[in-house]
């Protein structure tokens, strides 16, 4: 048996393998979540159509109704918006905008945090009193508030010409910015306890430095809360990302989000053409639904009291 097969079959028989293996919810809820990473990733070759090409569209076809509605055409399954555009290849290519910004500022809020909490727990003192000050500043606004302000300030700062270009970016440090201090609190309160244990001592003792403690011996000890903050927070930025898209100080319809493509069909739902929001909107609610469902499934495996 090679050693990578050893490895597989070592990860194959864990304790959390098992517990996943056994949740019928948390197989549900990462099928469906791997469907739309997949789809995401390779919108190219799984659309039907490219709804920013041009060439393809033909207004003759729009306001097209689902394939199963009276009217409605076999290429496109869940119909057509007011320019043509077909609604599964729209959300598609939307799901993907929708998972890089989740997943991009989910890395960078648990980098910040995790770093902000490492240091203000280990040295503690002056420097985690003003870490926990400007988290304690944070935490006492809404979240999509600090959000649209550090919306705000990063698009004043640009110029209006880069707005379009920029704007998959602005979303990623508006709301990685504005959900770190979760992160921060949870591992600096795991710090001040792993801190003072032997194995910390002992390490001080051979001569390893601060730095080498942080992140040879507290960050793997501290890791199992920040991976379930982290899937729950997945699902908490894709519905931010979407509020500011739908808000109009997200992406553009040019690059449409979920949240960009419900705000576009939100202005023709009274007027029938309810395939347009309701398809997006049902997508978004699937995803955020199956990454919640995997995150309190990851809280009960790590949870040793619940094993």
């Amino acid at each position: 048996m090679s050693v990578l097969t050893q490895k597989l079959y070592t990860v194959w028989d864990s304790d959390i393998a098992y517990s996943f293996r056994k949740s019928r919810v948390a197989v549900f809820s990462a099928t469906v979540l791997a469907l739309m990473m997949l789809s995401a990733l390779f919108a190219p070759l799984v659309s039907p159509h490219d709804p920013f090409d041009i060439a393809q569209l033909s207004l003759f076809d729009s306001e097209l109704p689902p394939a199963w509605v009276d009217g409605g055409q076999s290429n496109y399954l869940l119909g057509t918006d007011t320019q043509a555009r077909d609604v599964l290849s729209s959300i598609i290519y939307g799901l993907r905008i929708s998972l890089i910004v989740g997943f991009s500022s989910v890395f960078l809020a648990a980098f910040i945090g995790v770093l902000s909490g490492l240091i203000g727990g280990f040295l503690g003192g002056f420097v985690d009193a003003v870490l926990m000050r400007i988290a304690d500043v944070l935490l006492s606004f809404p979240p999509i508030l600090v959000a649209l302000m550090i919306n705000g300030i990063l698009r004043g700062i640009l110029p209006q010409s880069a707005h379009a270009d920029s704007a998959l970016l602005v979303l990623i440090l508006s709301i990685g910015l504005t959900n770190w201090v979760q992160y921060a609190r949870t591992v600096r309160g795991s710090t001040m306890v792993e801190r003072s244990k032997e194995y910390i001592e002992a390490a001080r003792t051979l001569g390893t430095g601060s730095g080498g403690i942080m992140l040879r011996h507290i960050l793997p000890n501290v890791m199992g809360p920040v991976l379930v903050l982290a899937t729950i927070n997945l699902g908490m930025a894709v519905l931010t990302e979407a509020t500011l898209s739908f808000l109009g100080v997200g992406m553009p319809a040019t690059q449409p989000s979920l949240g960009t493509l419900i705000q576009i069909g939100n202005e023709y739902l009274f007027s029938g053409i309810w395939w347009v929001v309701i398809f997006p909107a049902a997508t978004l609610a699937a995803l955020v639904l199956s990454v919640n469902l995997l995150g309190d499934w990851l809280r009960d495996a790590l949870n040793p009291k619940l094993r």
